[in-house]
C-alpha cells in the first residue's frame, strides 16, 4: 500500500492519499491538513483518484474537502459500505462516539483510517459507551496487523493499541480502572484513565461523583 500523509501544524490533524500500487486508483481520507502533499504524491504515483473519504464533518477534517473532490471530480464517500475500484477495496465501517457520523475505513487488508475514535496511546472524546463500542467491538475485532492511521499525528497498529492503549487494557479487564481523586471543571472525580494524547496535554477517562463518565482533555483535569 502506498500512503501519503499531510498534517496541520496547529490542528495536527491528517489527511492521506492511498493507493494500491502505481498507476492505479487512488483514495484520499479527509481534507483538513494541505492537500498539496498528497497532490504531489498521487501524481508521482501514476494514480488515478476515485474518492475521497471522510471519517466525520469536523473542521478539522473537511476544511479543504470542496477543494480536493473539485479538483479530480470524485465522490464524498462519508457513510458505511463496501467499493471497489480496479482491485482498490474499501470498507466503511460505523463508528459513532466522537460524532454520530463518524465512520472507520478499511483499504486493501493494510489500513485502517480510523479518524478520531482510535489513536496511538488514546481514544476520541465523545460518548463514552459509543466510543467503547466502537474501539473495542469494531476496530479491535480488526486484524492486530492492519496499520492504524488516525485523524491526528503519528500511526501504530491495531495489535498495538491492544496491548499498549490504556483506555483499552482497562475495557478488556487487563488492568484495573484508577482511583485517583480529582476535580474536573470545579466538579469531584476519580481518575479511571489516563493516558497520552496526540496534543501532548493527556486524554482522560473520569467518573464524576455523581456517578456520570466522561472522556476529558487532560489539561482540564486537576491532579494532586
Amino acid at each position: 500500500m502506498l500512503v501519503a500523509r499531510s498534517m496541520h501544524p496547529d490542528w495536527l490533524s491528517n489527511a492521506y492519499a492511498l493507493a494500491a500500487e502505481e498507476g492505479g486508483p487512488a483514495v484520499f481520507v479527509d481534507s483538513g491538513a494541505d492537500i498539496e502533499p498528497l497532490v504531489a504524491a498521487v501524481e508521482s504515483w501514476g494514480a488515478r483518484p476515485v474518492a475521497l473519504l471522510r471519517t466525520h464533518a469536523h473542521p478539522d477534517h473537511v476544511v479543504n474537502e470542496d477543494e480536493l473532490a473539485g479538483r479530480y471530480e470524485i465522490p464524498v464517500v462519508a457513510e458505511p459500505g463496501e467499493w471497489e475500484w480496479e482491485g482498490l477495496r474499501v470498507r466503511g465501517l460505523a463508528t459513532p462516539g466522537h460524532s454520530d457520523d463518524h465512520v472507520s475505513f478499511v483499504v486493501g487488508d493494510e489500513v485502517v483510517a480510523t479518524g478520531d475514535v482510535l489513536f496511538r496511546d488514546a481514544v476520541g472524546g465523545g460518548d463514552l459507551p459509543q466510543v467503547r463500542s466502537s474501539v473495542m467491538n469494531v476496530l479491535l475485532a480488526l486484524p492486530d496487523t492492519l496499520v492504524v492511521l488516525p485523524g491526528h499525528t503519528e500511526e501504530t497498529t491495531i495489535g498495538r493499541e491492544r496491548e499498549a492503549n490504556p483506555f483499552v487494557r482497562v475495557w478488556s479487564g487487563a488492568v484495573s480502572e484508577g482511583t485517583e481523586r480529582v476535580r474536573v471543571a470545579g466538579r469531584d472525580a476519580a481518575l479511571v484513565v489516563w493516558s497520552p494524547d496526540y496534543d501532548g496535554k493527556g486524554k482522560a477517562w473520569v467518573r464524576f461523583d455523581d456517578g456520570t463518565d466522561a472522556i476529558v482533555g487532560g489539561s482540564r483535569v486537576e491532579r494532586a
